[in-house]
């Protein structure tokens, strides 16, 4: 694969990131509604599966997703805030995501849908931990259960969105491929 077509692919993944990125913006005007609804967890899929450097995989969400938090933070409290409480649990669950996009061989409903979902999972069970809220819930197994209950609208919430960006980018990639062979990977070239 020559330069010009890495550097094309790796560009139009980006560009794919970053567009998908801003729509967490969105939920800033419908925070109630749209909570949790984000791109976040299928770009870190889409990212995992189509970068052919890993760092790249990892690097391209995990910035997409602090710049985001950024302009979300500053929107939400008129302040610059870099890191916050909770931030190493959040960026360890979507880079946990990042090495399941990495899983995913070929692109078809299926994988994309069982990716999703057990990234969901993974977020739900890593970020509902009680002490990560301070007194909120007791630290206990109990406190546990009542965290994970209290959680599932939003995880509910992060499914639909992880689906439903996960279908358009990686939908919307696979189409691309088909008309641009300077999209394609290496291995795509010698079927």
């Amino acid at each position: 694969m020559t330069l010009q077509k890495v550097n094309t692919r790796n560009t139009v993944l980006i560009l794919m990131i970053v567009a998908a990125g801003a729509f967490r913006l969105v939920s800033y005007k419908y925070p109630y509604v749209l909570s949790n609804f984000t791109p976040v967890g299928a770009i870190a899929l889409f990212g995992g599966a189509y970068f052919t450097d890993k760092w790249k995989a990892y690097l391209v969400p995990l910035l997409t997703l602090f710049l985001s938090d950024i302009a979300l933070n500053y929107l939400y409290t008129s302040k610059l805030v870099l890191f916050y409480s909770g931030s190493f649990w959040v960026y360890l669950c979507f880079a946990i995501m990042v090495f399941i996009g990495s899983l995913i061989k070929k692109a078809t409903i299926v994988s994309v849908l069982s990716a999703a979902i057990v990234s969901v999972a993974i977020h739900w069970l890593i970020m509902d931990l009680p002490w990560l809220y301070g007194n909120l819930y007791p630290h206990t197994f109990a406190g546990y259960g009542q965290s994970l209950i209290a959680a599932i609208p939003f995880e509910k919430n992060m499914i639909f969105g992880d689906v439903l960006f996960g279908l358009i980018l990686f939908g919307g990639f696979e189409l691309a491929k088909s008309k641009y062979s300077a999209l394609r990977g290496k291995a795509e070239f010698a079927v």
